[in-house]
């Protein structure tokens, strides 16, 4: 089984990034197969609601998203990590999640996925939950199956990430719940 970390980041090598290395690392000491999209390399364009993906179920658009179509697709479990920016995810993040709508129209793909969200802000109240909400309401327009970190609602850090000792058990514990759920769901 695979999971793809999404990092919303557009900061190369920051927060976001070392926290979805963090979850994905947890994922693969439990042998599962994982992939990374890093923002910071891809320059996403907003979807312009042109309704052409209601048609052909593809997005007309042709930029960085034609390549992770197929990669984000391919994953069982996806695992999205974002600082907080002005009370919620970052405009890239949000490109991403709008330019998804093509898997809406290809028969909900990304139904069943599995997926964790991690927030990273300012402060320990710095709009992580809410930006967590946002993502998992993403995901449930997909009918994706959203976990937290087992007690909360999923991985909530402040910056500088490294120095968050109970934030970052918190992106382990929901990653280990990602991995958990895929294993109880291939299990039966």
């Amino acid at each position: 089984m695979k999971i793809v970390g999404i990092s919303g980041s557009p900061r190369k090598g920051e927060n976001s990034e070392k926290l979805i290395d963090l979850a994905l690392e947890v994922a693969e000491d439990l042998g599962f197969a994982v992939d990374r999209v890093l923002l910071s390399e891809h320059a996403i364009t907003p979807c312009t609601g042109c309704g052409s993906c209601a048609d052909t179920g593809e997005c007309v658009v042709r930029d960085a998203m034609t390549d992770l179509y197929p990669l984000i697709k391919s994953a069982d479990g996806l695992i999205v990590a974002t600082p907080v920016y002005f009370g919620c995810m970052t405009a890239q993040l949000k490109a991403l999640f709008d330019r998804t709508l093509p898997f809406r129209k290809q028969g909900f793909a990304l139904s069943g996925t599995v997926g964790g969200a991690i927030a990273v802000g300012g402060s320990r109240n710095g709009g992580q939950e809410k930006t967590i909400q946002a993502i998992h309401d993403w995901m449930h327009i997909h009918g994706m199956i959203p976990v937290g970190d087992n007690s909360h609602f999923g991985g909530i850090v402040y910056a500088p990430a490294e120095s968050d000792l109970v934030g970052l058990q918190t992106v382990r514990d929901t990653a280990k719940k990602v991995c958990d759920v895929l294993e109880m769901m291939s299990s039966r």
